[in-house]
């Protein structure tokens, strides 16, 4: 097994976008690919990473580019520019999100009917945008993600299977924020599932996170056992 990348250059308007992809090519047949969506920073060695352990599972592993190649946060309040005005413009969020997809389809490695997409904190919310669009992927895996409702996807139906992993003490999507989800993802008809994870805060999987005032602290079991849900998930969809 040898795993390879490359990078994908794609465009939205006059915004130049680059995705990394990763894959075994140890077989010529296409597989399945999983879309990985970054947190508020941008696209990092984090979401890279993840994509090589796809790759490593026999997935190909895109992690997407939702803020501009090269543009990367490296402050709260750097980070929280560059997301803001997606949050602000949901359209426009969408609007990346399925350019992303678009270029996981494309990859001759892929196999264009079986794709899905997973992210952490900023880009759990972004998954759940994208399932909440009705966009034609298996299913959607969120990390820790923010559950806010984008306001212009109210009456579709999500064809996706969502899986969400949560800190039951995130500070960042309480209690009543995951009773709205679980309301809102069965009026839409979704197959869905929420893992939570007691005594567990924002960004568990990253090992960086460090900031309990901040609500963001890394657990290795939350992270571990998140993994092994994200495998069984994928394996069912796929």
């Amino acid at each position: 097994m040898s795993i390879q990348t490359r990078a994908l250059e794609y465009k939205d308007g006059d915004t130049l976008l680059e995705a990394y992809m990763a894959w075994d090519d140890s077989g010529s047949d296409p597989r399945p690919g999983v879309m990985v969506s970054h947190a508020w920073a941008g696209r990092s060695e984090f979401e890279e990473g993840k994509a090589e352990k796809l790759a490593e599972l026999g997935y190909v592993g895109v992690a997407i580019d939702l803020y501009g190649k090269g543009v990367r946060g490296g402050t709260r309040e750097e980070n929280t520019a560059l997301m803001r005005p997606l949050l602000d413009d949901r359209s426009m969020l969408q609007r990346r999100m399925k350019l992303g997809l678009e270029q996981v389809r494309k990859q001759k490695e892929v196999d264009s009917t079986r794709v899905a997409a997973m992210g952490f904190c900023f880009g759990g919310l972004c998954v759940l945008d994208l399932a909440r669009t009705g966009a034609d992927v298996r299913g959607v895996a969120s990390f820790h993600g923010l559950f806010g409702k984008p306001g212009n996807t109210d009456g579709n139906k999500i064809p996706a299977k969502v899986l969400v992993m949560h800190g039951w003490d995130d500070p960042m999507a309480p209690p009543d924020q995951v009773l709205g989800l679980t309301e809102e993802l069965s009026a839409a008809g979704a197959d869905w599932q929420i893992h939570a994870y007691g005594g567990t805060l924002h960004a568990f999987t990253n090992p960086s996170a460090n900031d309990p005032e901040f609500g963001t602290v890394y657990s290795a079991e939350a992270d571990r056992r998140s993994w092994q849900s994200l495998q069984l998930f994928l394996a069912e969809i796929f």
